[in-house]
């Protein structure tokens, strides 16, 4: 009887590596990429991975594929590439990402505030200059998508005496957050942000949520910090909202398209500070997605599909 083939395709092979001696009936194959991985593809039977590059094309060159584990919380490209694969079970790492998330947009929050860019570039040409930054304690935050991320950010901001405003599909109580609206009313509460932070999925109601009405809803002195994917936001209407003074800057971790280009004129804007894509990692991202991936495995290999977590509905 063949062993199952279990392909992990990131760029931490070492960490998962270790992380997978404690499954000694599987055969596991790690790579940092797909063409490292190349001769594995036609008889892996579990594929864990980010994701990137992973195509229909791609999964069209797995006929033994029976589950893929998706390392990120975020799916849109694994649907995708599974779409001519009904048979493939999907899961994702949702759920480990809020407090890094939390963390990543307090970062731009902060670095916004107190003009972060503006002190490394005084510091390259050696230039003394002082001014006083914005404080958050007291400001508005309007959180857009209050899922894990969302919640977590909403207590961070509370303890820091910000007042916190949400903005969801889903009408519900969340702790620390002052007033909920919906989707619909997004103009209506930009408007009271003094920081406007994405932590939505992308999806096809998502996607340019953040448009040029929304942005000349915003007061002249507010951030706007995008942590969720870069389509969330209409990059047009930004950059006319950046360069106009509309608002007062902005904190962008993911963009439309990714890498970001060598000529986007984001890079050269003094009211911008960026992060490539790096909210969700951290130095304990492996183990924090052994947490979900291990329990998954055990239960795929006892035939309990039911008692996995994270499956994604298509």
């Amino acid at each position: 009887m063949a062993m199952t083939e279990v392909l992990v395709v990131d760029w931490r092979p070492t960490e998962f590596a270790e992380t997978v001696e404690s499954f000694p009936e599987l055969t596991f194959h790690v790579a940092e990429s797909i063409e490292e991985a190349r001769r594995q593809l036609e008889t892996a039977n579990v594929l864990v991975t980010v994701g990137h590059g992973f195509t229909r094309d791609v999964i069209a060159c797995m006929p033994e594929l029976q589950w893929m584990h998706c390392l990120i919380s975020g799916t849109n490209w694994a649907i995708e590439a599974l779409e001519d694969r009904p048979d493939v079970l999907l899961t994702s790492t949702r759920g480990i990402h809020g407090e890094r998330m939390a963390e990543a947009a307090l970062c731009h929050m902060l670095c916004l505030a107190r003009e972060i860019p503006r002190c490394v570039r005084n510091q390259d040409v050696r230039r003394w200059a002082r001014w006083d930054p914005v404080k958050l304690g007291g400001k508005t935050v309007v959180i857009v998508g209050m899922g894990i991320v969302g919640e977590q950010l909403a207590r961070a901001c509370s303890a820091l005496g910000m007042s916190v405003l949400g903005v969801s599909r889903t009408a519900r109580d969340v702790e620390g957050v002052a007033r909920l609206f919906a989707r619909a009313d997004l103009a209506r509460a930009a408007a009271e942000a003094d920081f406007l932070v994405l932590t939505v999925p992308l999806s096809q109601e998502t996607r340019h949520l953040v448009n040029a009405e929304v942005l000349s809803a915003m007061k002249p002195t507010a951030y706007v910090v995008n942590l969720a994917r870069g389509a969330v936001i209409d990059t047009d209407a930004l950059l006319e909202a950046l360069r106009a003074g509309a608002i007062a800057g902005a904190g962008l971790d993911v963009f439309d398209p990714e890498p970001l280009p060598d000529d986007s004129p984001l890079w050269s804007l003094e009211n911008v500070f960026m992060t490539a894509h790096m909210g969700g990692r951290s130095d304990h991202y492996v183990a924090d997605a052994m947490e979900i991936f291990e329990p998954n495995l055990r239960s795929w290999l006892g035939g309990d599909r039911n008692a996995m977590l994270n499956v994604v509905a298509r």
